[in-house]
């Protein structure tokens, strides 16, 4: 761990707990909070961001953001960042999930708001912060005619991030094998999409049941061939993990850095 490192947890640590009942407010993110934004995603997330994408985010070039601050702190501090999101307008026809959108190809307008970082200060989590600013980004599509929807990527390991999209009816669509790289490793990502101003996914809910019982039939029918092609030995029992009611499809996208990573920490 580098020293800078070190020094962005002692500043961590200089945040007082939040009171019970705090008194969190919302507004754009401000030039004067650059120091305590590039704090924040250095002790909270496991990515580097590079500089561009801090004066990116907090010039509001081609960036929107939210940031919470603490009204009732009683240290001066009232105007400081204890959580925020950015998010980016893209093309729906440009993104990587056009092909999961109901998508009319002569409205070539059809725009997505991307989450790319959301975070709350560890002393300030689990009090509804990180749900209001992602409302905030639902409120903020909603009023552009031409979203279609809210997307964003969660690591897999990010439970608590995973539990509030899910809560907020996001809805998982993809899992993407080996999305980020940190520190060397590959690590998979779930890709959730809230539709808004009528945007749909291409495939009805009929579809998707058809599709679920379809995989579990191929499953069963490729394990019984598996049995008997192993007979005569003690048979093994496949071993299942959770994914969640997640729909996996293939994925021809390259790993994101910097701005597209869409990490979040809550």
């Amino acid at each position: 761990m580098s020293s800078l490192s070190w020094g962005l947890k002692s500043q961590s640590s200089m945040v007082p707990k939040a009171s019970r009942h705090p008194s969190i407010s919302f507004r754009p993110i401000q030039p004067s909070d650059l120091e305590i934004l590039e704090r924040i995603h250095g002790d909270v997330f496991p990515i580097r961001y590079e500089s561009e994408f801090f004066q990116n985010v907090v010039h509001g070039r081609g960036i929107v953001s939210w940031a919470a601050v603490d009204r009732s702190r009683t240290d001066g501090r009232c105007d400081e960042l204890v959580g925020f999101v950015t998010a980016r307008i893209v093309m729906a026809k440009e993104s990587e999930i056009v092909d999961l959108l109901s998508y009319d190809a002569s409205k070539s307008d059809q725009s997505l708001v991307y989450i790319l970082t959301l975070g709350v200060v560890e002393n300030y989590r689990n009090l509804g912060i990180a749900t209001s600013l992602v409302r905030e980004v639902i409120r903020y599509a909603s009023t552009i005619p031409t979203c279609r929807g809210v997307y964003l990527h969660v690591i897999s390991y990010n439970i608590p991030a995973i539990h509030l999209y899910e809560k907020m009816y996001f809805r998982c669509v993809r899992r993407l094998h080996g999305f980020y790289l940190i520190n060397g490793q590959h690590y998979d990502s779930y890709l959730f999409v809230y539709y808004v101003n009528g945007g749909r996914s291409a495939c009805s809910l009929l579809e998707i049941v058809a599709a679920f019982f379809g995989y579990m039939k191929n499953g069963f029918k490729s394990f019984t061939e598996r049995l008997w092609s192993n007979e005569g030995k003690a048979a093994k029992w496949p071993r299942y993990r959770e994914t969640r009611s997640l729909v996996s499809m293939p994925h021809n996208g390259k790993i994101r850095t910097t701005e597209s990573t869409g990490y979040e920490r809550v």
